[in-house]
C-alpha cells in the first residue's frame, strides 16, 4: 500500500507537470450537447499515434520484433551481437554438457575393466584398439614406457630410477594434453559472461541518447516520445543479461566439474605409478 501511494503521489505529479500547461494554453473546450454526446465515442488525444490509444495495439508495438526494426543501427548491431553470443555459448555449452557426460561413463567402464583382474598386457591390447577417453590414453602412454624398458632384456638396478621417471613425465603430459581438449572453448563462455553485460549496457546508452535527441527536436516530453526509445535501450540490456547468465553459470559448472575429473586423473597415475613401481622393483630382483 505504502508503494502504490508513493506511485500514485508521482503519477500525479507528473501530470500536473506536463499535462496542466498544455490545457492552459488550449483553454477549455466545450462538452458536446444533444443525443450525439450520449453515443459519440472518444477519439486518441491530439499528437497521439492512434495504435497508442489501444491497449492492444500498444502491446503489439513494443514486442521484440518492433522494438528490433524501430531501432538504430548501433542498437541493431549491438542486439545482433548478443543474439550470436547468446546462441554460441548455448552451442559450447550442450556440447560439453555431452563431452563431460560422456567422459564420465568412459571412467566408469575403465575402472570396471581396470580392475577386473585381467593382465596389463591384455588390457593393452584393449585399449589400444579404442583410445578415445584420456584414462586410456593415460593407461598406454604409461605401458608404453613400460614396455620400452624391457625392449633389451630385464633393466638394471640403476636404470629403474630413470624408467620411473619417464613413466610418471609420460603420464603427466597426458592429462595437460587431454586437459586441454576437455578445457577448450571454455575461455569463450567465460569472455562471453563477463562482456555480455557491457555490451548490452552500451547499447543501453546510446538508445537513451537517442531518444533525449528525439526530445530536444521534437520538443514534446510526451511518454509516447520517449517510451520507445527507452524500451529499445532496455531491451538492449535484457539481451546482454540474457547471454552473460548462463554462461556465467555453465562456466562455474564445467570448472568445478573438469577439475573434480583432473584430480581423479592424478588420483590414478599416482596408484598406477605405484603398480608399476612394485612390478618393475620385482623384475630387477
Amino acid at each position: 500500500m505504502r508503494i502504490a501511494r508513493i506511485l500514485a503521489a508521482l503519477a500525479a505529479t507528473f501530470l500536473l507537470t506536463f499535462a496542466a500547461p498544455a490545457m492552459a494554453q488550449s483553454g477549455p473546450i466545450a462538452a458536446p450537447a444533444g443525443d450525439a454526446a450520449q453515443s459519440q465515442q472518444l477519439g486518441a488525444p491530439e499528437g497521439v499515434p492512434v495504435e497508442v490509444a489501444t491497449g492492444e495495439s500498444a502491446a503489439a508495438s513494443f514486442s521484440m520484433v518492433n522494438m528490433f526494426m524501430r531501432a538504430d543501427i548501433v542498437v541493431k548491431a549491438v542486439m545482433i551481437l548478443l543474439l550470436v553470443a547468446s546462441l554460441w555459448s548455448w552451442g559450447i555449452i550442450f556440447n560439453k554438457i555431452g563431452l563431460l557426460s560422456g567422459l564420465k561413463r568412459k571412467a566408469r567402464r575403465f575402472d570396471k575393466l581396470f580392475w577386473s583382474g585381467q593382465s596389463l598386457d591384455e588390457l593393452y591390447q584393449q585399449f589400444t584398439a579404442r583410445n578415445d577417453h584420456p584414462l586410456a590414453a593415460m593407461f598406454l602412454a604409461a605401458l608404453r614406457e613400460w614396455r620400452r624398458a624391457f625392449e633389451g632384456g630385464a633393466p638394471k638396478e640403476s636404470q629403474v630410477a630413470g624408467i620411473k621417471d619417464r613413466i610418471d613425465k609420460a603420464m603427466s603430459v597426458t592429462i595437460m594434453r587431454e586437459t586441454d581438449g576437455i578445457e577448450k572453448h571454455l575461455g569463450i563462455l567465460a569472455t562471453i559472461g563477463s562482456v555480455s553485460p557491457f555490451v548490452g549496457l552500451f547499447g543501453t546508452v546510446w538508445g537513451i541518447m537517442n531518444s533525449f535527441s528525439a526530445i530536444a527536436a521534437r520538443h514534446d516530453t510526451t511518454l509516447a516520445v520517449v517510451a520507445p526509445g527507452i524500451a529499445e535501450a532496455l531491451f538492449a540490456t535484457a539481451m546482454g543479461l540474457l547471454a552473460a547468465i548462463p554462461a556465467v553459470i555453465f562456466y562455474n559448472r564445467f570448472v568445478a566439474e573438469i577439475g573434480r575429473y583432473v584430480n581423479s586423473l592424478d588420483a590414478f597415475a599416482d596408484e598406477f605409478s605405484s603398480i608399476l613401481s612394485r612390478q618393475l622393483d620385482d623384475k630387477v630382483k
